[in-house]
């Protein structure tokens, strides 16, 4: 009986597998990055520290226990590379790659490790439907692979269906975000250590209303998560 391995490795020959980043052939114990790109993602390291830059941009906006983004968001760079594969080119296994790294690294944090529920800023039906997933509930998913957090993709829901926050002022991303969020099941998740989870963050808008529904819960402590961060 062949193995799995065999039959994977084989498959190889006909249908290589080939580094989102650089294009190069990835060994059989590789995935979506090679190992030379994987070592050169532009990684922030702020989850090591409480005060840091993703931190700071709430500072006086919320009572967050701690906050951090796994990747410098710079353009033209591999982090705008990997999003726009994942977003929309239809490459999902990007956001379970990426979360699983993300997640061992936060791992070592003891801002992090002993989070409870991890949960991804949600998408209107509408726009998950045309792109057929939630890239933050891939990059969640692939985070609560390598951490000791449930996942709780319906706890937060988007009740009205708003632009792209791409290319609005800071006062225009708060006004397109600020009321369009609910929740629901809030009482799971009383007292417990909530990771908010989302792609990329800039003004922190989205993340600042979906954080204001959840503070809602009783006595619960709420950390935001973003796969990367970019500069404004």
């Amino acid at each position: 009986m062949f193995s799995s391995v065999w039959i994977r490795d084989f498959a190889g020959l006909f249908f290589p597998k080939t580094c989102i980043s650089c294009g190069n052939s990835l060994y059989s114990d590789e995935e979506v990055l090679c190992l030379k790109c994987q070592y050169r993602l532009p990684r922030t390291n702020f989850h090591l520290s409480h005060e840091n830059p993703v931190m700071e941009i709430f500072r006086g906006r919320l009572p967050l226990y701690s906050a951090t983004s796994f990747l410098f968001f710079n353009k033209g760079g591999m982090s705008q590379q990997l999003i726009h594969q994942l977003k929309y080119k239809g490459k999902k296994e990007i956001g379970l790659y990426v979360g699983k790294l993300f997640g061992r690294q936060l791992n070592e944090s003891e801002l992090f490790q002993h989070a409870d529920a991890l949960i991804p800023v949600p998408l209107h039906p509408k726009k998950q439907f045309k792109r057929g997933y939630n890239q933050s509930l891939l990059i969640t998913r692939g985070m609560a692979a390598t951490m000791n957090a449930g996942v709780y993709p319906n706890t937060l829901f988007r009740k009205i269906h708003s632009s792209s926050q791409t290319k609005k002022s800071r006062y225009q991303r708060w006004e397109n975000v600020k009321d369009i969020f609910e929740m629901k099941q809030a009482e799971k998740l009383d007292g417990k250590h909530l990771i908010l989870v989302d792609d990329v963050i800039t003004t922190g808008a989205t993340l600042e209303a979906c954080a204001n529904i959840l503070l809602q819960i009783p006595n619960v402590k709420l950390s935001v998560a973003s796969l990367a961060y970019t500069q404004v």
